[in-house]
């Protein structure tokens, strides 16, 4: 319900009086009470008409936000380069508006969510490693819409987007970076080792998830679950030898992987150009079929996982993909990202390839959303940041009990000698 103003009648009264200032005395005190009151009577008409009105155009507008939207537009995208396949991925993409608004509000979280962690990074309050992710939402969103939550991926240290797009909440990503009980790895790992189910972190060494991704597949195939893993990995591991020995196994068994490489341009602070002799990474499975997709468009990422992911499933064996991505942050906190290249470049990024503004131009100029509607997803996300930020900085930290807790799983529990032999702690899964 909204409220209007309305004329108090003591000040109408007041207001006639000073306008009635040259009139005779002599006229009564009923006379100037009753035009008063009848002007009083007229605003309070004017009002309820004024606010049937507006309630009316309201009603309008709601409805409009229901029946008036378009639910469904089909879309252009960027063609896919190939290597050793006939054919890719589809020039079109469909999205519906349920969609749209999903992806706006995933990508919208994690751009927040990121922000947020370099604020309480500068604070002190997130210590130790920190590798954000914001530039780079397209990549993780794009790829969960092309898979199914059943399916398996593991990542590098970049993993926060999807530690949330596998089923974390943000409450329990902020609270794991601040090293807190409630984290999603109860404050035990950081940000760089997060889990959910079906995603395996989160891992520091710099290549070593992609042989891990090759076991998970290989379990796949074995128990014969029509399931497959994303394995993926940046631009500065990808001359990593351990990556192209797993290229070679995975091939020989046909495992059902997907290699993805998120060249995000730049390996810590050296530049693709300058840290490899061949920048097609896409190619670099040689015997593995590869796609090079734009990573900062949503729907090319979907639509090429989806072709992906059709073909390791039908049995082809594993697939490479490149996504050609950019991130906004340097390298980790402890880098300002703008030594090895210039802020003019990050800004020519962000105004033209942002894959947040890149979904939302789609949307309102096909009208599938209003202006209005995204600015309430805005403020909802921004509110959950806070709220588990709050959280973050008040949730208790793990007790020293809990140090040698989580070794095994499903397992007795078991006395760990501590810091020093006669310190001994119990292990419980």
């Amino acid at each position: 319900m909204q409220l209007y103003w309305m004329p108090s009648p003591f000040n109408l009264i007041e207001e006639d009086r000073q306008q009635k200032g040259g009139e005779k005395r002599s006229e009564t005190a009923g006379r100037w009470q009753q035009d008063s009151m009848q002007k009083m009577l007229t605003i309070i008409a004017n009002v309820l008409r004024g606010g049937a009105s507006r309630n009316a155009a309201s009603m309008v507008a709601s409805s409009r936000s229901y029946a008036d939207f378009t639910p469904e537009a089909t879309f252009d995208i960027k063609k896919v380069d190939l290597h050793r396949l006939e054919e890719g991925p589809p020039l079109t993409a469909t999205l519906t508006r349920e969609e749209g608004l999903k992806y706006y509000r995933t990508m919208q979280t994690i751009r927040r969510m990121e922000l947020k962690a370099d604020q309480l990074y500068k604070q002190k309050i997130i210590r130790g490693f920190c590798h954000l992710y914001d530039g780079q939402e397209a990549c993780a969103v794009g790829i969960e819409g092309g898979i199914t939550l059943s399916d398996h991926l593991i990542t590098a240290y970049r993993a926060h987007g999807y530690t949330l797009t596998r089923g974390g909440t943000v409450r329990e990503i902020m609270a794991e970076l601040t090293g807190r009980r409630g984290g999603i790895a109860k404050g035990k790992g950081g940000s760089m080792h997060m889990y959910t189910k079906n995603f395996y972190g989160g891992n520091g060494i710099v290549g070593a998830q992609v042989p891990l991704g090759a076991g998970v597949a290989l379990a796949c195939k074995y128990l014969g679950n029509d399931q497959l893993c994303v394995s993926l990995y940046g631009d500065g591991a990808a001359n990593q030898g351990q990556i192209f020995e797993t290229y070679n196994m995975s091939s020989l068994w046909k495992l059902p992987i997907i290699f993805i490489c998120e060249n995000n341009q730049y390996g810590m602070g050296t530049s693709v150009e300058r840290s490899s002799a061949s920048t097609e990474y896409y190619k670099r499975g040689d015997y593995i079929p590869g796609l090079r997709v734009d990573g900062m468009d949503v729907l090319c990422v979907r639509e090429a996982t989806k072709f992906a992911a059709d073909h390791c499933r039908s049995g082809k064996g594993p697939i490479l993909m490149e996504l050609q991505t950019y991130r906004y942050h340097g390298h980790s906190m402890s880098d300002p990202g703008v030594s090895y290249r210039t802020r003019e470049e990050i800004q020519e990024v962000r105004s033209k390839s942002d894959p947040i503004s890149m979904l939302k131009d789609r949307m309102l100029s096909n009208n599938m959303a209003s202006i209005d509607e995204l600015k309430e997803i805005d403020i909802a996300v921004r509110k959950e940041i806070e709220d588990a930020a709050q959280f973050a900085t008040t949730d208790p930290e793990p007790p020293l009990d809990d140090l040698c807790s989580h070794i095994f799983a499903n397992d007795q529990p078991f006395e760990v000698r501590g810091a020093t032999p006669w310190t001994k702690l119990t292990s419980t899964s």
